[in-house]
């Protein structure tokens, strides 16, 4: 049994949605569908999430949204058309896009989630009817009758451990099952979204529940890539990985998976595959608990960028009890979360990501640090990018980190710091934004392509 998400490429257009019924049509495990709300036909297109952002925006602010509706609507109105499906599809989705404008707009801590959810929501509805229209035993189901209860936290939402049992009951359905990716619903009964790109969520959610033996996203790339396409040229597809790889390269960066995805169906222990919907022949790349082949040392380089640094120093730091504790503390009150804290003997950076700032935060961190921690010195470097390099064989081959600064050297290539950690899947390097592509080109270079030199 498998469960299938789509992302909002594979189901932009009529012509995408007839992939999809192919893909789902040529394998009978394929019971539960997942699907996104519409994403772009073109680069100059928009999403229909974002239409429903502005159509939320308009709302609010009691301005006319006639416009914003006939949009939205216009645009599942020419996949219903194209597809030959009934007007009573279209007369569903149209009456639930108007009636969002007459949702409470006071006290209604779930409005925007109601909004946004309602992209997932109707597009289930009309991918169950066209399945139905070609035979397929399909139905439309709401989250709330799939058994997705979640926390009440405001696009933010969590599954509550108890929906997975009712989850579970869905097994025994000899159907194909649609349902709306992106959000739950609160005990109370309110829509309640994941942080955005949560289709993926929900996908992992239901392949954990349902116990299924594979989850398959698709989405329009072969699989996941050693590097972002966009730095490097054609580079290659990872076959398979694991899910701490995986983690670690979302983490850094890679945008092909919702990291939070990972983990129902990591603790489920189910196996999740990456593939194109436009190229559904193609293997993809296979997540899975342990490694089923040999890897080379380094599977994937990511980064990413917006990051600052926390730097301080005192003069026998190592020596004062509860030193780091007080640190954090402050990060604590000013409500900052932080991401990497590599020391010193006398020296102590915390890595943050660029929003987690303000100047009055700076301000009062460098005030604390000074006055009441009696640091020597202390100052906040920005424009920093991360650089991970990402493999769990890496444990097993000697001069890793060795290639890797000696490619990053070569290059000229200053490193503000390195960070390993105690499970030595990745190593961290920290350098100038400045100079983040023309690291991952070199990095990329030394591990994927040492024969070239």
């Amino acid at each position: 049994m498998k469960v299938i998400k789509f992302g909002g490429s594979s189901l932009a257009s009529a012509e995408q949605l007839k992939k999809v019924l192919d893909i789902v049509t040529s394998d009978p495990e394929r019971r539960f569908v997942i699907v996104s709300a519409p994403g772009k036909r073109h680069s100059e297109d928009t999403k229909v999430t974002d239409a429903l952002i502005k159509y939320y925006k308009n709302y609010v602010a009691g301005n006319d949204v006639t416009a914003s509706q006939k949009w939205i609507i216009d645009r599942y109105q020419a996949i219903a058309d194209e597809l030959g499906l009934s007007p009573a599809i279209m007369t569903k989705i149209s009456t639930a896009i108007k009636q969002l404008a007459t949702l409470p707009i006071e006290d209604n801590a779930f409005l925007y989630d109601t909004f946004l959810a309602a992209g997932e929501d109707n597009n289930a509805k009309l991918v169950a009817e066209y399945f139905r229209k070609n035979g397929l035993s399909s139905r439309y189901m709401h989250p709330k009758e799939a058994g997705i209860i979640v926390s009440s936290e405001p696009s933010n939402a969590r599954i509550l451990p108890s929906s997975y049992d009712k989850l579970e009951a869905l097994q025994e359905l000899d159907e194909v099952i649609v349902i709306p990716g992106f959000f739950g619903v609160t005990v109370d009964g309110n829509v309640c979204t994941f942080s955005r790109g949560g289709s993926d969520i929900s996908g992992s959610i239901v392949a954990a529940g349902v116990k299924a033996d594979l989850y398959e996203n698709f989405t329009d790339v072969d699989g996941i890539f050693a590097a972002h396409p966009g730095v490097v040229h054609k580079p290659h597809t990872i076959k398979e990985l694991t899910y701490r790889e995986m983690r670690e390269l979302a983490y850094a960066g890679f945008s092909v998976l919702h990291d939070e995805a990972l983990i129902p169906a990591y603790r489920g222990k189910i196996p999740l595959v990456i593939k194109n919907t436009n190229n559904p022949n193609h293997p993809g790349t296979r997540i899975t608990l342990k490694n089923t082949s040999n890897n080379a040392p380094v599977i994937g380089i990511a980064a990413d960028d917006n990051f600052a640094s926390i730097n301080m120093s005192k003069y026998l730091m190592n020596r004062e009890v509860g030193f780091g504790r007080k640190v954090l503390q402050i990060l604590e009150e000013l409500n900052i979360r932080w991401e990497h804290m590599p020391t010193g003997i006398d020296d102590m950076s915390i890595i943050v990501r660029e929003r987690e700032l303000t100047p009055i935060k700076e301000q009062e961190i460098t005030t604390y640090l000074t006055r009441e921690l009696g640091v020597d010195e202390v100052d906040i470097e920005h424009g920093l990018s991360i650089i991970m390099i990402v493999g769990e064989d890496m444990k097993n081959h000697i001069g890793v980190t060795a290639t890797a600064t000696k490619a990053l050297s070569e290059k000229h290539i200053n490193l503000e710091m390195i960070s390993q950690g105690s499970s030595e899947v990745s190593v961290m390097f920290v350098t100038q934004t400045e100079h983040e592509k023309q690291a991952v080109r070199a990095l990329y270079k030394a591990f994927f392509q040492p024969e070239e030199d």
